[in-house]
Parts: structure tokens; C-alpha cells; sequence
């Protein structure tokens, strides 16, 4: 073990885990070099360190791991614990399941604390895991699992039935594992299974470069996209980065409130605290309300809150006098702009700042605002360390200060770590993600003199409320099962506490054109919700005579959008 204190930064006294041939090579790594190590694991390089340090009695007694669900359990695992019960799952998923280093996994759980055992289990055996929102529907599972072509899925007895539904469609899915109390035909026992198992199990070597995670991002055309990480670009990133977004020490909880089937929950709850040695705080939340979050904050001594800016809106409707929150120092906002009001509203009632940070499921963290850098009400920060971000116009020319351009990180002519491998199986796509010597976010805004960026918006149809990236295909091809609907287009409007919501503007067929409008937008909406995920639905629907388009066809968005938001 090293403890590494980098040169010209100030270093916090908690002890580093990297190992001689990755400490030999960090210079080179931060000259721009990437000589970075050949083989990583963050199973065996991170969490099995700060085990080994832990029973050596130097980290703190605090867990690794406190997971609690409001109702009076709790879970609370060391770094040894988690080692130990990881284990079990890994060879649980070798040997009960059959699976191979390269597999890939399905998994769709809420906040519960087999998520996190089998994510780890997963890098044990070298299994590519896929995390998919609880939310999804028997739609959104069949796509999942023709598109990735996963032999295994592990889900709870909610939503097994949706998987039955679909699994005949699906000819690779050779096992399904369900998280429960009960029994279900066709379906192996998770929790017997990994109660009975050895811990016994010798984690595998993978290469730095070796797929570890696919996400399923939005795009604006199309269905979503598999955005492939390696081993490397979420684990190994945060040690070269060290405090680039979080300020945490192994004494230190953080609490991220995102859902699991999202690449925060990875970095923010998994990969990032870990590396630190911190212990990873978790409510399971069925659902997010004020009252539950400031009571928890008031009853934990959890130091850092993470969340969608949705929560911070919510959370300053309140009097936050009457509330006392034990330990916390640090809140970080990510996934949409938070508005400055509510950063005002915050620090006034709590005395505390909200830190803003900008990234992409590509990417992993673009933009932060730093603990102790000056904040800027409207401003992401500034650049992540590894990334060099820039406004670039439309032949990927660098803009000066203050004028708008798509926000770019470059890319050539090394990719930085921190970068997805590719868009799986779609090759085009991952060739479209650059210009010129840049990977192009898709998002506008403008850099100041003094580095900090600001979000303009997207620069296509993607729209982002509450921290969810929805793609108008997906819901505009859901609206259109419905009979009622001739023709329809999706975009974002402005809402007060989710940021944006979704608006779909519906033509309607001349046979439901005397039909009651507000019974039907609730039947829509209804019909939106059992066909992909809940979230996506429309919350506004606008009935139109005809739609704006182009003279090729092309329904023109950006005037629909620029109608919502009064541009």
C-alpha cells in the first residue's frame, strides 16, 4: 500500500491505495502521457486494500456500508463484511449460474443492499453488469435483453412477472434470479442461494480496458444507446483524480439519493466514496419525500448529500429552522442546472453551500465546483481534473470567454480516462460523438475568464427532469399506440420544481375529436406509463390542429420548445 501525496496539492492525510507499479507511473499518467497500469480491478485494487487496512486497525470503525429503509431495518457491512458476502455472490453467479468472465448481467433492483453485493460480485468474476431502473416496463426489459444480449437477470418478485412476459422472446437469457422472501417457477432464489454459497473465491485478473458497465442512455432519435465503461474509466479515474469532486475521508458518510439505474448512483455511491474508504449511506426510499430526507439527515451523521437539483427545490419548501442535521458540511447538485434562487434559499436557511457538478453517462463527471472554490450562482464549476473542457462552434474551432458554443472535452489524440469505450454495437454513433479533436456533449453553454462554465441547454431533444434523460422517440412512439393519437411531438417545458418536465403536443384522430380533453390526457398519460417507464410520461399534453414542420417532413421541435420556454 502507498500513500501517495501529489505534488503541488494539498495532501489530507488519509492513506492511498495504489500499488507501487500504478504509484511509479502517476506522473506520467498526469503529463498526459496515459501510461496507466495494464491490469485493474476495483474489487481487489480498492475494496480488498481498505479491508486489509481496516483489520490493521487504521481506518476508522465507522462501516463501509449503512443501508436503512425507514422502517426499522438496517444493514451494516465493514469493507471486510462486504469482501466477504461479495464473494459469496460471485461464485453464486460462476457457479450456480454458469456465467464466464465477459457475461453479461441484467440487474434491476431498488435501493437495497444486493445491488451494490452483486455490482461488486460482478468485477469479482469479471461479468459485465447492465443497472436498469426499477421503473422499467416489459417493453423497456425486452429491448434491454435483445439488445445486450445478457444471459442473466437479477430482479425482486415486482417485477418478474414483467420479465416472464418477454423472456420467451428472449432466446440468450439462460437465468433469472429474483430478490425475495418468496418463490417463483422458472426463477433461482438469489438470497438462498447466496446464504448457502462459499466465500471462497479468488477475484479474477482483468485488463484496465476490460468492459466492466453498460449504461442505457437516451438519445433524441432511436431507442437508447448501450454506453459501455471499462474497468478503468469509473474505478481507476477517481485515484488519479483524488479530490476532484468530493472532499471525503474514511470518517466521512455521503448519501446519494439517485436511483440505482443511473451512472451517479455508480459514481457517487459506489466507485468515488470507496476509493476514499468512505462509508456509503443508503435510504431505500420508495419514494422522495421532504420529510424523510430532512428527518434522516437530522437522525445520521451523514457529512456529503448528492442529489437531482429536484431535491434541493423540494427540500427549501419547507422551514428548514425546525430541522438540526447532525453532520452534514458538504451537498452537491447534479444532472440539470439548479437555479440560483434555491442555491440562495439553501444556504440562507441552512448555512450551507450547494457545490454544482456537469457530466454525461459518457463521461462521468465533466465540471465541478470544487470544495472551497468560489461559487457562482449559474456556473458548473469548472473543469474536472483529466478533462480538458472548451465551447467549440460547429467545426470544433475553440471559442473565446463569453461566447456560446457546444460544450466539448477533448479527445485526441489520447482519449482521456474517465471515457466510455463505445456505443455497443453501434459504431456510426460512436464516430458522431466527436468533431474534429473533441467528444461533443450536446450541450450549450459559455466559459468565463476565470474558467467557470455555464449550461445554456441541450443543443437537441433530450429532455432532463428530475435528473432522468428522457428521448421524445421513446415517448412519442408510446403516445402513438394509442388510437386517439394521429401524430405527436415531445419536448421539454418549463416546470418550478423538476427543472423541465415533459410536454407532448397530440394531433388527434377525427373519431376522438369530440372525446372530453381532460379524460383523455389522463388516459394518455395512463397509456404512457404502462407502455415504457412511469417517469417518462407527459405531464402537459396540448391538443393541435397540425404540427410545425419542415418542407422535408421533419417536425421542427425546436420551435415547439422555444414556444414553452418563451423564446
Amino acid at each position: 500500500l502507498w500513500t501517495l501525496k501529489p505534488p503541488n496539492r494539498t495532501f489530507h492525510g488519509h492513506p492511498r491505495l495504489l500499488s507501487s507499479d500504478v504509484h511509479s507511473q502517476y506522473e506520467s499518467i498526469r503529463q498526459g502521457k496515459q501510461e496507466i497500469p495494464k491490469y485493474f480491478n476495483f474489487a481487489s485494487d480498492v475494496l480488498d486494500k481498505w479491508s486489509e487496512i481496516e483489520k490493521a486497525g487504521k481506518r476508522p470503525s465507522n462501516p463501509a456500508f449503512w443501508w436503512i429503509n425507514g422502517k426499522g431495518e438496517e444493514v451494516k457491512w465493514s469493507f471486510e463484511e462486504l469482501g466477504f458476502l461479495s464473494r459469496k455472490v460471485a461464485n453464486v453467479l460462476t457457479k450456480d449460474c454458469g456465467l464466464q468472465k465477459g457475461d453479461r448481467l441484467i440487474l434491476v433492483l431498488p435501493r437495497i443492499p444486493e445491488w451494490w453485493l452483486v455490482k461488486v460480485a460482478c468485477m469479482r468474476a469479471g461479468i459485465v453488469v447492465i443497472p436498469g431502473t426499477s421503473q422499467l416496463s416489459a417493453k423497456d426489459i425486452l429491448y434491454r435483453l435483445q439488445a445486450s444480449k445478457a444471459t442473466c437477470l437479477i430482479t425482486t418478485d415486482k417485477l418478474a412477472p414483467a420479465v416472464d412476459s418477454v423472456a420467451s422472446q428472449c432466446q440468450l437469457l439462460k437465468t433469472k434470479l429474483m430478490v425475495s422472501k418468496s418463490s417463483r417457477e422458472g426463477w433461482l432464489n438469489f438470497t438462498e442461494l447466496y446464504q448457502k454459497q462459499s466465500a471462497d473465491h479468488d477475484c479474477i485478473k482483468t485488463r484496465i480496458e476490460d468492459p466492466m458497465i453498460i449504461f442505457f442512455t437516451s438519445g433524441t432519435t432511436g431507442s437508447p444507446k448501450m454506453t459501455q465503461h471499462s474497468q478503468g474509466s469509473l474505478g481507476f479515474r477517481p485515484l488519479l483524480s483524488e479530490r476532484y469532486w468530493l472532499d471525503l475521508t474514511p470518517s466521512d458518510m455521503i448519501w446519494n439519493t439517485a436511483d440505482t439505474g443511473w451512472i451517479l448512483t455508480s459514481v457517487a455511491s459506489f466507485f468515488d466514496p470507496w476509493v476514499f474508504g468512505s462509508c456509503i449511506f443508503i435510504h431505500h426510499l420508495p419514494q422522495t419525500e421532504s420529510a424523510v430526507i430532512l428527518n434522516t439527515l437530522c437522525r445520521f451523521p451523514i457529512d456529503a448529500l448528492v442529489g437531482a437539483p429536484t431535491l434541493f427545490r423540494m427540500l427549501v419548501q419547507n422551514d428548514l429552522s425546525k430541522y438540526k442535521f447532525m453532520s452534514l458540511k458538504y451537498c452537491t447538485s447534479g444532472g440539470e442546472p439548479l437555479n440560483p434562487e434555491v442555491m440562495e434559499q439553501w444556504k440562507s436557511q441552512t448555512g450551507l453551500d450547494i457545490h454544482e457538478v456537469y457530466g454525461q453517462t459518457e463521461t462521468g463527471i465533466i465540471c465541478c465546483g470544487f470544495k472551497g472554490m468560489k461559487i457562482k450562482p449559474g456556473s458548473m464549476g469548472k473543469a474536472a481534473p483529466l478533462y480538458d473542457v472548451q465551447i467549440v462552434d460547429k467545426n470544433a474551432n475553440i471559442l473565446p470567454p463569453g461566447q456560446q458554443g457546444e460544450i466539448a472535452v477533448r479527445s485526441k489524440p489520447i482519449r482521456p480516462l474517465g471515457f466510455f469505450s463505445e456505443y455497443l454495437d453501434n459504431p456510426k454513433k460512436t464516430a458522431e460523438s466527436e468533431r474534429g479533436d473533441f467528444y461533443v456533449t450536446g450541450d450549450r453553454g459559455t466559459m468565463d475568464e476565470d474558467g467557470y462554465f455555464q449550461f445554456i441547454g441541450r443543443d437537441d431533444d433530450i429532455i432532463i427532469s428530475s435528473g432522468y434523460r428522457i428521448g421524445p422517440f421513446e415517448v412519442e412512439s408510446a403516445l402513438i399506440e394509442h388510437p386517439a393519437v394521429v401524430e405527436t411531438a415531445v419536448v421539454s417545458s418549463p416546470d418550478p420544481l423538476r427543472g423541465e418536465v415533459v410536454k407532448a403536443f397530440v394531433v388527434l384522430s377525427p373519431t376522438f375529436s369530440s372525446t372530453d380533453l381532460k379524460s383523455l390526457t389522463r388516459d394518455l398519460q395512463d397509456h404512457v406509463k404502462k407502455t415504457t417507464a412511469p417517469y417518462k410520461y407527459p405531464r402537459k399534453v396540448e391538443f393541435v390542429k397540425e404540427l410545425p414542420k419542415t418542407v422535408t417532413g421533419k417536425i421542427k421541435r425546436n420551435e415547439l420548445r422555444d414556444k414553452e420556454w418563451g423564446r
